[in-house]
C-alpha cells in the first residue's frame, strides 16, 4: 500500500511546482512559501482532528518531536532555497538539480538507517544519478545573464536539505501516526517561512499579490498538503531508499506541464536522462 501513497506524493508534487512557479511570477518567493506553508498547516491539522489524531499530541516522545522540529526545520530551508531557485530559472532546469536529493538520501538511508544494499539497488543508483545529470540543461543566454546563474546553487541547497529531510523525518515518524507528524512539522515550516519574510521586510507585499496568484499559491498549498501527507505515510511504512526515489517522479508530471502551461521542452539528452531516471526508479519496484 506505501507504494501507492508514494505515486500519488509524486502527482501531487508535481503539481505543487508548476502551480508555485506560476503563483510566484509576480511575488516574492520567501512570501509566497510563507503564504503557501500557511495553506498547509491549516490542511493538515484539520485532516489530524477529522481523524481524531489530537489526542495523541502528548504521548509523542521527545526523540521524535525532536526529529519532527529538525525535519521541519531542513524543509523550510529546502523550500526557500527551491523556490528562489524556481523563480530565477526554468522549471525544466532547477527541477532535475533539486531531485538529485534521490541520490543523497538514498546514501543516506544506507549508511545512517541501515537500509539493505543490493546490487539492484546500486545500478538503479547509478541509472538515476545518470539521468538526472544529463537531465540539468542549460538556461537560456538572456536568462541566465539576469539571474546572474544564482538559480543552480539556490537548487544545489534545496536538494541538500530535502534529502536531510526525509532522514530526519523517516526518524521522526517512527511510533507516530504520519498525518500527526506532517501536522508538527507544517507548524515548524510555517514559522521559520515567516521568520524569513519579516527579517527580509517583505510582509507588507502581501498588498500588493493579485487575485491569479493567490489562487495559484493557495491551489500549490493545497497539492503541498496532500503530497507531504502521503509522502510521510509512504515513508513510515516503506524504505525511504525506495519510497523517496518514488516520490521524485513528480519530474515526469512537472515536465509535462511545464510543457502544456509555459512551453518549456525538453532537449533530446534530457529526455534520454529522463528516460534513465524513470527506469531506475521503476526498477526499485523489482
Amino acid at each position: 500500500m506505501w507504494i501507492i501513497y508514494a505515486f500519488g506524493a509524486a502527482l501531487f508534487a508535481g503539481l505543487t511546482s508548476i502551480l508555485a512557479k506560476i503563483g510566484i511570477q509576480n511575488t516574492d518567493s520567501n512570501l509566497a512559501t510563507a503564504l503557501r506553508t500557511g495553506i498547509v498547516v491549516i490542511f493538515a491539522w484539520v485532516i489530524v482532528f477529522a481523524g481524531n489524531l489530537h489526542h495523541a499530541l502528548f504521548d509523542i516522545s521527545s526523540k521524535s518531536l525532536f526529529y519532527l522540529i529538525l525535519s521541519g526545520l531542513t524543509t523550510g530551508a529546502s523550500w526557500i532555497f527551491y523556490f528562489r531557485a524556481l523563480q530565477l530559472g526554468n522549471v525544466n532546469v532547477v527541477v532535475p538539480i533539486d531531485k538529485s536529493s534521490t541520490i543523497i538520501t538514498m546514501l543516506l538511508a544506507i549508511i545512517l538507517l541501515g537500509e539493505p544494499v543490493t546490487l539492484l539497488k546500486i545500478i538503479c543508483m547509478t541509472l538515476i544519478g545518470i539521468g538526472t545529470y544529463m537531465m540539468i540543461q542549460k538556461q537560456d543566454a538572456a536568462q541566465s545573464a539576469d539571474s546572474s546563474m544564482k538559480w543552480i546553487w539556490y537548487a544545489g541547497l534545496s536538494a541538500f536539505f530535502a534529502a536531510i529531510t526525509a532522514i530526519l523525518g523517516k526518524v521522526g515518524i517512527e511510533g507516530v501516526d504520519s498525518n500527526l507528524g506532517t501536522a508538527i512539522r507544517t507548524i515548524v515550516v510555517l514559522i521559520m517561512a515567516w521568520l524569513i519574510v519579516f527579517m527580509t521586510r517583505k510582509q507588507g507585499d502581501i498588498k500588493k499579490i493579485d487575485k491569479k496568484s493567490w489562487i495559484f499559491i493557495t491551489l500549490s498549498g493545497l497539492a503541498t498538503g496532500m503530497s507531504w501527507l502521503l509522502y510521510f505515510k509512504a515513508l513510515q511504512e516503506g524504505q525511504a531508499s525506495i519510497v523517496v526515489p518514488i516520490d521524485k517522479l513528480s519530474i515526469l508530471v512537472t515536465i509535462i506541464f511545464a510543457y502544456i502551461v509555459f512551453k518549456e521542452k525538453l532537449s533530446l539528452k534530457a529526455f534520454i536522462g529522463l528516460i534513465l531516471l524513470i527506469s531506475g526508479t521503476l526498477l526499485l519496484l523489482l
